[in-house]
């Protein structure tokens, strides 16, 4: 007997994929977007403008047997809020609660919810990774609100009997992706030579597709009821090496040269960039072993076939 999901989100980056991964395995697929759109897999689109609190949901949740809940409202670079944190809220924890609450009083089985590493922090010391069992602490209204979100969901499971699984990823990568990763394959693309040489940091990262697989597991696994997981590929890489292994699958080889770190804090000060250098330069490591122990998960594909796929597609699309 198949399995019938709804994705929010559905449209975005990994929702796509999600989509993608779900017909796949057989299940009847509803996707939510805000806006027609396309997909290259036959599902059923249910067009909704907004989550929050008030989203009628009605029966949209008919016959569903679990919800992946991927809509967020994701960090903004310049945002123009009078109260950051009460968007975020209104979305990401009151959207989140209506939806579970929905979804229980319909008889979803399910709650797949899709949070993020934030909820842990933004960086971790040499040596050191993130678990399941570290201390949540988040740094921005984003974060906040994911592990608020988290929090909320665990009281609706433990009233209702809604399953619910949390998923925290790191940086997700593949085709389509956007933000600093697609800025990272746009300068190497162009030849531009980088101050990164010197850089001894190391990143966890999800490949989109790994991530799809893991939350389809989580979806359907008896043994994930319930449960909070960290998900990446498996295979830690530093800035410089990911540059350079980006580059050689670009056809443009990254030009790196040595600057030293306090340096590179400096300008990044300067031009308003502070962050954004500070994931250059920082360390986010995560521990996935508890998805792979509990319930026999293992990527799909490796690190490197997940950035060779990346960079064949900003190649084919923009050079």
């Amino acid at each position: 007997m198949s399995h019938s999901v709804l994705i929010t989100g559905a449209s975005g980056f990994v929702g796509r994929a999600l989509c993608i991964e779900s017909t796949k395995r057989g299940m009847r697929t509803k996707a939510v977007t805000r806006i027609q759109s396309k997909f290259d897999t036959p599902v059923t689109p249910i067009i909704l403008s907004s989550i929050d609190g008030e989203t009628e949901w009605g029966n949209k949740l008919n016959e569903v047997d679990v919800v992946i809940h991927l809509a967020a409202r994701v960090h903004v670079m310049k945002d123009l809020s009078a109260d950051p944190f009460d968007e975020f809220r209104k979305v990401n924890v009151e959207g989140t609660v209506h939806l579970a609450r929905c979804a229980a009083k319909m008889g979803v089985k399910r709650f797949v919810y899709v949070s993020s590493i934030k909820v842990n922090g933004e960086e971790t010391a040499c040596g050191e990774k993130y678990s399941e069992s570290s201390l949540p602490s988040p740094q921005d209204p984003y974060g906040c609100s994911k592990w608020e979100a988290e929090q909320a969901l665990g009281q609706i499971g433990a009233e209702t009997g809604l399953e619910i699984v949390i998923i925290r990823p790191p940086l997700v990568y593949g085709a389509g992706v956007k933000g600093n990763f697609v800025q990272m394959l746009k300068v190497l693309s162009k030849c531009l030579p980088l101050p990164l040489a010197s850089v001894k940091n190391q990143r966890s990262l999800v490949y989109v597709n790994n991530l799809a697989d893991a939350l389809i597991t989580c979806a359907l696994h008896p043994r994930a009821a319930g449960q909070t997981f960290l998900v990446s590929d498996g295979e830690d890489i530093s800035t410089p090496d990911l540059l350079r292994n980006l580059g050689v699958w670009l056809g443009h080889p990254a030009l790196l040269f040595p600057c030293t770190q306090k340096l590179l804090i400096f300008l990044g000060r300067l031009v308003g960039k502070s962050d954004q250098v500070q994931r250059l330069l920082g360390s986010l490591q995560i521990d996935s072993g508890k998805i792979r122990r509990e319930l026999n998960w293992t990527p799909p594909f490796t690190l490197q076939q997940g950035l060779q796929a990346t960079a064949e597609w900003y190649r084919k699309k923009h050079l």
